[in-house]
Order: structure tokens, then C-alpha cells, then sequence
């Protein structure tokens, strides 16, 4: 069974930094994308913010350009989301999704983790 779990949340004050962290588990043969969504309190929608691609291209939302920075370790099948200068507004759960292939399976399918708390407060 595969699974992402995310760690690393917290409570920090604006301007601070936290890395949050992405462990897939389970018998994985191949991950594609692993993006990081955060929901903030009192919306429906999770708003992508950063995403890294198989060949480590990544891509952010214009709100955390240059303030945050994705990685990954396909050694390890883990992910990284670096955040700094953080804002009241980055407050959010932050989610794991990642698109990738189960040993004896044909195609990628999409992947969830449960999901991390970041607050921003003074």
C-alpha cells in the first residue's frame, strides 16, 4: 500500500522559515510530479503552490516565488518544501500529491498525504 506522509508543520512567526517534508512508502516503481497544495482555513479549494517534475524542473505559484523552494530525492522517494520569509497569509495545511507507479502496474495514478498544519503568527 503507498502512502505520502508529510511532516514538519508547526508554528512560526512572520519572517520565519519551516521545511515541511514528503515520504512516499509501499512498493513504488517510478514517482512522476510530487506537488505541494495548501488549503487555507475556511476554503474548499487546495491551491497548488509548488510542483517538481521527474526531471527536476519546478514550477511555483506567483504568491511563493522566491520565498519558497521545492526538491526531491527519488533515492529516497522524499520531497522537500523550503519555505522562508513566511507570511500570516502562508497559513494553511499543507498537502503532498504526487503522481507515480505501482510495482506491476501499467500507469501513474495520483497519491494524497493527510496533511501538515503551517501558522504564521506573532
Amino acid at each position: 500500500q503507498v502512502q505520502l506522509v508529510e511532516s514538519g508543520g508547526g508554528l512560526v512567526q512572520p519572517g520565519g522559515s519551516l521545511r515541511l517534508s514528503c515520504t512516499a512508502s509501499g512498493s513504488i516503481s517510478y514517482i512522476n510530479t510530487i506537488s505541494w497544495y495548501r488549503q487555507a482555513p475556511g476554503n474548499q479549494q487546495r491551491d497548488m503552490v509548488a510542483t517538481i517534475m521527474h526531471d527536476g524542473t519546478a514550477n511555483y505559484a506567483d504568491s511563493v516565488k522566491g520565498r519558497f523552494t521545492v526538491s526531491r530525492d527519488d533515492a529516497k522517494n522524499t520531497a522537500a518544501l523550503q519555505m522562508n520569509s513566511l507570511k500570516p497569509e502562508d497559513t494553511a495545511g499543507y498537502y503532498c500529491y504526487s503522481d507515480l507507479q505501482v510495482l506491476g502496474t501499467m500507469r501513474t495514478q495520483p497519491y494524497w498525504g493527510q496533511g501538515t498544519q503551517v501558522t504564521v503568527s506573532s
